[in-house]
C-alpha cells in the first residue's frame, strides 16, 4: 500500500528516531491517508491538533454517571443524582454532545486511544532497542471503519 518513496521515508523518520534519547514534543508520529496515498508526519505535539481525539465521553457528567451505575445504583438513580450535581442543563448537554460525536464519527480515534498512543510511545522512547515509529493510518472518510495504529520498529 506504500510507495517505494513512502517506504524511504518512513525507515528516515525511524532511524532518526532512534538517534533520540529523550522524550519531548518533536518525535514524529506518521500519518497515513490511504486514500490519496499521502503519507506526512507530524510531531507529537502537535497530534491533537492534527487529529482531534473525541473527549465527549469524558464529560465530567458522563464520568460520573457511569461510576453511579457500576457502583450498584440503576440507570435513573444514576441520572437523578447527576441532574442534582452538575444540573439538567448541563447533563442534556453533555449527552447531546455525546451523541452528536457518535452520529459523526471521529473513527473511533477516542481521547483513550491517543493517551494510549501517547503512553506507549513515552514508554518505547526510554528504552533503547524498542523504540517504535507510530504509524497511524487514517480511516476512509465516509466509512465506519477506525483509524488503526502500528508501532514501525
Amino acid at each position: 500500500m506504500l510507495t517505494p518513496g513512502q517506504r524511504r521515508l518512513l525507515r528516515r523518520w525511524l532511524s532518526d528516531l532512534q538517534t533520540r534519547d529523550q522524550w519531548h514534543g518533536q518525535l514524529p508520529v506518521a500519518l497515513l491517508d490511504r486514500c490519496w496515498l499521502r503519507l506526512e508526519v507530524v510531531p507529537v505535539q502537535e497530534l491533537a491538533r492534527r487529529l482531534p481525539p473525541d473527549a465527549s465521553a469524558e464529560a465530567p457528567e458522563l464520568v460520573r454517571y457511569r461510576d453511579l451505575v457500576a457502583s450498584g445504583l440503576t440507570p435513573l438513580e444514576a441520572q437523578e443524582r447527576c441532574w442534582h450535581d452538575y444540573g439538567l442543563e448541563a447533563c442534556r448537554q453533555a449527552q447531546t454532545r455525546f451523541w452528536a460525536q457518535q452520529d459523526q464519527g471521529n473513527h473511533g480515534w477516542t481521547l483513550q486511544r491517543y493517551l494510549e498512543l501517547i503512553d506507549g510511545y513515552r514508554g518505547r522512547q526510554g528504552k533503547s532497542g524498542e523504540r517504535a515509529l507510530p504509524l497511524v493510518v487514517l480511516a476512509r472518510a465516509d466509512s465506519d471503519e477506525a483509524h488503526t495504529l502500528h508501532w514501525l520498529c
